[in-house]
């Protein structure tokens, strides 16, 4: 089998079996062409050759393009898991890229916005038209529950239980969990579905929650656009990313007093440790209240 055979087979599996969203889907493919190409201009025009020798120099040209740490991580990380597949799958040899040093990121803490200044997020999307009801149920379900964007792209009518304000969702690797989510979500969803909803959705038919002003289903594309408008209307002077609202999720759950494992269930991480880093926001907020507050700190 030619390696554009396998790289799309390959593409259909993280795609479809392991769910990975579209652009991490298109990274990796990304990856994997530039990786091709590299192996072309090494004059291997066989893939089932590659040895250790070639995945030292494709890294060492990586860095050469000054590429970051970050960069050259992802990029081994789409070769390594390609050729992981590749192994059960087509019997690649997978030692080359499963030896090599795995350069580690930089830790970077998430950004999350204060309580503060999550209330003038809320403020900001105030307003009885429909467009201001369907951005607060947007806004007040994300920070309710945690979930990503992807997450929150797909949900249907269907997968919220409002009479026990809880709803379902579709995780990473297709693994479903139920988040319960408040009052002020599900005040603001029921305006939002019984008035704002029908209005948007015009002639269009469909069972997505979330839709655009033509009623069609809202993209992660367009839930980017309206929280950044949101930051605009609220003059918060940062940059917004629809993670941060996941990030702040977290943080605050901590900081209120909630447990480590039941955030990792509500966030839908498979390990602790993906969960643990939100303790170090966590610290490093103290620290600098502390440093801030305390007359001889």
């Amino acid at each position: 089998m030619k390696k554009e055979a396998m790289l799309d087979s390959y593409m259909t599996y993280i795609q479809l079996e392991k769910n990975y969203s579209a652009h991490t889907v298109s990274n990796y493919r990304k990856d994997l062409e530039s990786f091709f190409s590299f192996l072309e201009s090494e004059g291997l025009s066989e893939i089932r050759e590659v040895e250790y020798l070639h995945a030292r120099n494709y890294v060492t040209q990586l860095y050469e393009q000054a590429f970051s740490r970050a960069t050259v991580s992802r990029k081994i990380s789409a070769v390594r898991s390609f050729f992981k597949y590749g192994s059960r799958e087509f019997g690649l040899n997978e030692e080359a890229f499963k030896s090599l040093h795995h350069p580690k990121k930089r830790e970077r803490l998430p950004q999350f916005f204060y309580e503060q200044e999550l209330e003038m997020l809320f403020e900001s999307v105030s307003g009885n038209d429909k467009l201001s009801q369907r951005n607060l149920a947007l806004l007040e379900l994300l920070y309710a529950t945690g979930m990503r964007v992807s997450e929150c792209t797909s949900i249907r009518i269907g997968d919220l239980d409002r009479a026990m304000n809880i709803v379902k969702v579709l995780g990473k690797g297709k693994k479903e969990r139920y988040i319960p989510y408040g009052e002020f979500a599900r005040e603001a969803l029921e305006h939002y579905i019984e008035e704002a909803r029908p209005k948007l959705m015009k002639n269009t038919d469909h069972v997505y929650l979330f839709v655009n002003s033509r009623g069609e289903p809202l993209t992660d594309r367009g839930i980017r656009y309206i929280l950044s408008d949101c930051i605009k209307k609220a003059a918060l002077n940062t940059a917004i990313y629809p993670h941060m609202i996941r990030h702040t999720f977290a943080t605050h759950m901590l900081n209120n007093g909630a447990d480590m494992r039941t955030v990792q269930e509500l966030l839908g991480h498979a390990h602790l440790s993906s969960t643990q880093v939100y303790t170090h926001v966590t610290k490093e907020h103290l620290r600098s209240t502390y440093l801030n507050a305390h007359p001889r700190a």
